[in-house]
């Protein structure tokens, strides 16, 4: 018997014992869901240099190919999402085909409202009635793209701010913002939501327009009940307490989705997981905590949002994926009952200790089960390496001449 089998066997004993329900938690990790972003499998780069790596997506068609390898071996990535312009094609409907041709939907579409001109001093705020315009249709134009390529979610995030103090009126750049994503959302069929992300900082340095997750849950709020907000893992200042923002936004029924990435100090777009794993777990905690009440209403969309600049792209993904399950994994096995009554009981040190339990578990043995009972290499990563398929790829994709900007899609 395989090493990962006998160490599974053991820990599904354990989690019998102590009341756990390992067909239920393997049930669950099989139902994951995880959205992989086209513009982690294109090349791009910092703001300094993009460095192109042979065999990267040159194509929106290449990137959802590459997109499939993930979902292939990880079984829980069957949808992409989408960034336009980077991602325009002349026949969204022939993109929608070739997508289910390889067991893949298209999710939440992304607006580019950085990356022109004309939004030097913003999009939505800027104080150019000309470039407020250009960002609404953009904006309308993508609602329609959605509809096409069956997708329910526009996902915003705007770069928009001031650099310098004085430069233009706070207070009537937020109007300007609610009046011109309010036109937005009213374009939206009943079935699309609006996300609304938020970045403490960056490309501005003086003031963000969506500074933080409370002005981006006032916004919504406007807007209505098929707004709510997006959580960046890596739009916070350091020491941030995600997971209590998470909490909230469940409360609230504002949660609308997540951009999973990991951060050392800024918004750096690193592997999830590879910095803080104890966070990406408490979060999940949270997640599940909300999950498991039936007061609680919850429609979250579970997004990977990556910039891969030196891994290999779909390697990176992989284990991006890898780690959401096992942070997920582990949440799932944190004894409710006996965290419950420890925190009623005002035990602190039983409360956290039943907590750092369950993150201290190993569960690759159980992702292996499940995997192997999903018709799935247990071993995700190795069996990508072992397909093939990069080597194919770099002999297939020339390499694409382009701009240096450090951006996908330059």
């Amino acid at each position: 018997m395989k090493t990962w089998k006998k160490a599974y066997q053991v820990l599904a004993e354990d989690l019998t014992s102590r009341g756990l329900d390992v067909e239920g938690i393997k049930a669950a990790l099989k139902a994951q869901r995880i959205e992989t972003p086209s513009w982690g499998y294109a090349d791009s780069g910092t703001r300094f240099k993009v460095f192109r790596q042979p065999g990267a997506a040159r194509t929106t068609f290449e990137k959802l190919a590459d997109a499939a390898q993930v979902h292939k071996y990880t079984g829980v990535a069957p949808s992409v999402a989408l960034h336009i312009p980077w991602d325009k094609v002349e026949d969204y409907g022939e993109l929608r085909a070739y997508a289910e041709s390889l067991g893949l939907t298209l999710g939440a579409i992304n607006p580019n409202l950085f990356q022109d001109d004309a939004y030097k001093l913003g999009s939505f705020c800027s104080p150019d009635p000309a470039a407020r315009r250009k960002a609404v249709e953009h904006c309308l134009e993508c609602i329609e793209i959605a509809k096409t390529l069956g997708s329910n979610i526009l996902s915003m995030w705007l770069a928009d701010g001031t650099s310098s103090p004085g430069q233009d009126n706070i207070r009537l750049r937020k109007h300007r913002l609610v009046e011109g994503l309010s036109e937005v959302y009213a374009a939206m069929p009943p079935s699309m939501r609006m996300l609304v992300e938020y970045k403490f900082f960056e490309p501005a340095f003086y003031h963000t327009d969506l500074g933080d997750w409370g002005m981006a849950y006032v916004v919504c709020q406007k807007l209505g009940e098929r707004a709510q907000v997006l959580v960046d893992l890596g739009h916070h200042p350091l020491g941030t307490n995600i997971e209590q923002i998470v909490a909230f936004l469940i409360d609230e029924g504002r949660l609308g989705g997540f951009h999973f990435n990991n951060k050392k100090y800024a918004d750096d777009d690193l592997t999830v997981g590879s910095i803080n794993p104890y966070e990406l777990f408490l979060i999940f905690n949270e997640l599940i905590d909300g999950a498991l009440d039936p007061a609680v209403k919850m429609d979250v969309a579970y997004m990977i949002d990556e910039s891969i600049n030196i891994k290999p792209k779909i390697e990176s993904m992989i284990q991006s994926v890898v780690n959401v399950q096992e942070a997920y994994a582990k949440a799932l096995l944190i004894d409710r009952k006996a965290l419950a009554e420890a925190q009623l009981n005002g035990d602190v040190v039983r409360a956290e200790e039943t907590v750092l339990a369950a993150f201290r578990t190993d569960v690759r043995p159980l992702l292996a089960m499940v995997r192997e009972e999903m018709g799935l290499d247990p071993d995700p990563l190795a069996a990508f390496r072992a397909s093939g398929y990069m080597e194919k790829v770099r002999a297939e994709r020339a390499p694409v001449a382009g701009g240096e900007s450090g951006y996908p899609g330059a």
